[in-house]
């Protein structure tokens, strides 16, 4: 097998395959890594909320449509696919702890982590997994799955949900929700960090997101968004 970082795109199956899809993010995920670790204030805040997007978005849309291809079609599907949720789930809870933190010493250890993951992530895709879905899948099947997974990846919730089911039914069901939660918490964030400091609009724009965040924490919680995970996967 040969990773995906070291085709070209016309061997992943040309610009709209699910491959040159993955690797186009996995491109803009490690430029977002560098910016994230050359930024401070506001500024890593604004990079910190594309991180989001860019990475929850891509992970819901690989749990919900691409990983049970790679069930169905690979004899060791399971248990890798599983060891990339158990990723997954790890980069949903150090996010949730990094949003939380109150001790500024205490962010950049989380944040190196977070970083090492996402690569490890990253290796074990474009290295194992999907070079051997590009073993089993022609040309055409890797284009409709392209279509599939974008159209899956524009709708999905940008934050971090760590109750929620790595697996359908439950992360299926959860999406819509979840997402307007997320997207709409996307722009208040956005726009308290273009309000002044000290103004009352920023307030009330970072209010309005803790409100929704609030409400997107209990939604996550409900019976019919657990479903289908393997236990194993939670470590939390």
């Amino acid at each position: 097998m040969t990773s995906l970082a070291d085709q070209d795109e016309a061997t992943l199956g040309g610009p709209m395959s699910i491959l040159v899809r993955q690797k186009r993010d996995h491109v803009r995920l490690d430029e977002l890594l560098h910016e994230l670790g050359t930024t401070a204030g506001d500024q890593q805040a604004e990079v910190f909320t594309q991180l989001n997007r860019l990475v929850f978005a891509h992970a819901f849309a690989e749990e919900a449509l691409l990983w049970p291809v790679a069930r169905r079609v690979l004899p060791d599907g399971e248990a890798i696919t599983l060891e990339i949720e158990k990723e997954h789930q790890e980069v949903n809870e150090l996010v949730v702890s990094l949003e939380k933190l109150e001790d500024p010493e205490a962010r950049q250890p989380l944040l190196d982590r977070l970083v090492e993951v996402l690569r490890e992530d990253v290796r074990d895709e474009e290295d194992v997994l999907l070079p051997r879905l590009q073993e089993k899948l022609d040309t055409r099947q890797l284009v409709r799955l392209g279509w599939a997974w974008e159209a899956v990846r524009r709708t999905a919730p940008t934050r971090p949900h760590p109750v929620v089911a790595r697996r359908p039914p439950g992360n299926a069901l959860s999406s819509l929700p979840l997402s307007v939660l997320d997207r709409s918490r996307d722009h208040l964030d956005r726009a308290a960090r273009r309000s002044s400091p000290q103004g009352t609009a920023r307030s009330r724009f970072e209010r309005a997101s803790r409100t929704l965040a609030a409400a997107a924490g209990a939604l996550e919680k409900l019976p019919p968004f657990t479903r289908g995970e393997r236990p194993d996967t939670h470590r939390a």
